[in-house]
């Protein structure tokens, strides 16, 4: 489990250089998008170490703000208005 917590970590700072040096915006949040994925897929890990099942709800909640937040930055990034 120590393994996979730690390629995950890994993962996400890599998606962190790509957030920072990402040559167009649609990179950027794709790769913010993969950021929320490892965050919750983090958690999961620290539900399943712990034995704690509040890490999972954290992880629920998360899973449903990334969801909305890359809906709304692809609204924004088409041009769109959030109301259509």
């Amino acid at each position: 489990m120590q393994t996979f917590l730690l390629l995950l970590i890994i993962g996400t700072f890599i998606c962190l250089f790509r957030v920072a040096r990402g040559p167009t915006a649609p990179d950027r949040a794709v790769a913010i998008d993969t950021i929320g994925v490892m965050v919750v897929g983090i958690c999961g890990v620290f539900g399943v170490i712990t034995g704690k099942d509040y890490y999972l709800n954290v992880a629920i909640a998360w899973a449903l703000l990334a969801f909305i937040g890359t809906l709304a930055l692809a609204k924004y990034l088409e041009g769109r208005g959030f109301d259509e």
